[in-house]
């Protein structure tokens, strides 16, 4: 309820949870959240002695529903409050949590992890997912305006998108399934039958990593259009990441000012660095590598010295990218990474529409043809050249708001060591 938008006087009721409680002889003020932050306040002589006594039993965590009047005054929070008349206790806690909602000092991640939805109480969190969700916003209505339709792909799939042995195993009935690791064949034959597709869902990666940008479940934008090449895609995405910042800029101005952010004007076109250069430059840095092996989080972060912001390497070895994405002339694939710092955000390409060609990148990855047949099937039918990209939602939410840790950006982070809550 927004109190700022009624007269002086309104009689209001609202529930909530209490942030925190103040007592000063006899005036007390509570802080109640109700989705916005409200202050409420009474005086021992105004009030009801049985009223003023609930009151007086009122802590932090407690779910109260309270009544009163709007009250215009400079001592309360944005200039407005509650003065109350009535007040009933909901829901009282047994046990406090380990950590205050406004205190400075902060148990560790893992240990707030361990109790989330406390944790997800303080303001700095409310504010952090509003920007969150500004961001999922934001993508959509970019996607939508320029003729791309949402899509929903399965989660359960019969083999490996990728290959590799990254995958969650699972029974589904009789049969051996997993979860995705990607919807990049089902958007592939999407964009066959819709020309403009894109999804926002979960994708699951079975590695074993330790980092604080990795996570086993994570949310990923998969888009992929028809009658297009990675130039093609990589302008689309250049646009959606410069499109998305001054979006949160616009819409999220109280809460930026809270967490205390200014996020980072870009200008495009991103930097586009070929691998070949990208090695050159890092032998000057004295990091010598074999033209063929993949850069390692040290060499990206030499590389980040020298491209601060988003930027661009493209033009890959065919050994270091999935058997669906399109060759070139020199041993190299058009294909695409969208670096932040050292940070991968995005990664895309052209895409192979040869059924020919698909079987035998299949084959030199070694892999079974004949585990894709459900793919490979449509290919007779006829497919379009098309191009797409994946980009790692919660990776930039977590460079957006300046996070160290990506399990700071999600709701209920899934890593190799916590499965719950």
């Amino acid at each position: 309820m927004e109190l700022s938008k009624l007269p002086e006087g309104s009689r209001v009721s609202i529930a909530g949870y209490v942030v925190s409680v103040r007592l000063h002889g006899g005036v007390i003020f509570f802080i109640v959240y109700d989705g916005g932050y409200m202050q409420c306040v009474a005086h021992m002589d105004e009030v009801d002695e049985s009223i003023w006594g609930k009151m007086l039993e009122v802590r932090e965590y407690f779910y109260i529903s309270v009544s009163g009047r709007v009250s215009y005054t400079e001592r309360a929070p944005d200039g407005v409050e509650v003065v109350m008349d009535d007040l009933e206790i909901i829901a009282k806690p047994i046990r406090m949590p380990p950590f205050h909602p406004y205190s400075r000092k902060l148990p560790s991640l893992d240990k707030r992890l361990d109790i989330r939805a406390v944790d997800l109480r303080r303001p700095q969190l409310h504010a952090l997912f509003k920007v969150r969700h500004e961001v999922l916003q934001a993508m959509r209505r970019f996607l939508v305006a320029r003729g791309f339709l949402e899509v929903n792909t399965p989660k359960i799939i019969a083999s490996a998108t990728e290959g590799g042995a990254a995958l969650f195993p699972l029974f589904y009935y009789d049969k051996e399934a997993f979860l995705a690791q990607s919807p990049q064949l089902y958007k592939e034959q999407l964009s066959a039958a819709f020309d403009r597709v894109f999804e926002i869902a979960p994708i699951f990666r079975a590695e074993e990593f330790k980092t604080d940008r990795h996570l086993s479940e994570t949310l990923s934008l998969d888009v992929e259009m028809a009658f297009a090449d990675y130039r093609d895609a990589m302008n689309l995405l250049e646009n959606l990441i410069v499109y998305i910042i001054n979006s949160v800029r616009r819409r999220c101005i109280v809460q930026l000012e809270f967490l205390g952010l200014d996020p980072p004007r870009v200008r495009k076109p991103f930097k586009r660095v070929s691998y070949s250069r990208a090695l050159s430059k890092l032998r000057e840095l004295g990091l010598d590598l074999e033209w063929g092996e993949d850069l390692s989080t040290f060499a990206l972060r030499k590389l980040a010295e020298l491209y601060r912001g988003p930027y661009f390497i493209v033009d890959w070895p065919r050994g270091l990218k999935p058997f669906y994405v399109k060759s070139k002339r020199g041993g190299v694939t058009e294909s695409f990474d969208l670096m932040w710092g050292h940070i991968e955000l995005a990664s895309g390409g052209s895409r192979v529409n040869s059924k020919r060609s698909l079987i035998r990148g299949i084959r030199m990855q070694g892999l079974n043809p004949a585990s894709f047949e459900y793919h490979l099937k449509v290919f007779d039918y006829g497919m379009p050249p098309h191009a797409g990209f994946g980009l790692g939602v919660d990776r930039l939410i977590m460079v957006l708001t300046n996070r160290d840790d990506i399990r700071e950006v999600v709701l209920y982070p899934r890593d190799p060591s916590r499965l719950t809550p």
